[in-house]
């Protein structure tokens, strides 16, 4: 750094180095050194042409761009067609990049793994359901469920229609217990 600092303070109009620190490379505006004429001649003189050039380049530029328009406009490109060619060449260059491709692996481990672990809690608790069902208080309700649809479905009468009325049960048929069912004086396993 010492020898950056004097070589700054000894050719203060160089240009900074590539990371060279920025309070170096200001030093206060010294006046430009004396010219005679006929230099401050020649430097207008070079002014006048550099800024003749930018202003022929300019006018050839936008006479290339005009000729661009005019062949993308026989071609048939629009701004949208390029637009989607943009959008497709990015698109390709992303998935084709390093970073993409690992991180669509790891989420794809990471799915896979997630699969995994439903599976495992739904067979757990297939397995934790089949042994409810399995347990003699439910199988004692499913009993008494079933007892009780069979005597709320009505039989089936060939009587006709008028008799229906006395085939079916009444609410006093429906509300006993059916033979050999535990009432409520006995208790429920």
């Amino acid at each position: 750094m010492e020898d950056a600092e004097k070589g700054s303070q000894q050719h203060p109009d160089s240009v900074p180095e590539v990371g060279e620190d920025a309070v170096t490379s200001v030093s206060p505006a010294s006046p430009p050194p004396p010219m005679t004429e006929e230099e401050q001649q020649e430097l207008q003189e070079e002014l006048v042409k550099v800024e003749d050039e930018i202003q022929t380049l300019t006018q050839v530029l936008a006479a290339k761009e005009k000729q661009l328009a005019d062949i993308k406009r026989k071609l048939g490109i629009t701004p949208l067609n390029e637009l989607k060619q943009n959008f497709t060449k990015t698109w390709q260059e992303v998935t084709t990049s390093n970073a993409y491709r690992r991180t669509s692996e790891t989420l794809s481990q990471a799915g896979l793994k997630a699969s995994a672990a439903f599976t495992n809690v739904g067979t757990a608790i297939t397995r934790k359901l089949e042994d409810v069902r399995n347990a003699p208080t439910f199988k004692s309700f499913e009993e008494k469920v079933e007892t009780l649809k069979t005597k709320m479905t009505p039989a089936a009468s060939t009587t006709d229609p008028g008799d229906q009325d006395r085939g079916s049960p009444t609410s006093e048929t429906l509300l006993s217990p059916p033979e050999g069912s535990p009432t409520q004086d006995t208790p429920m396993n």
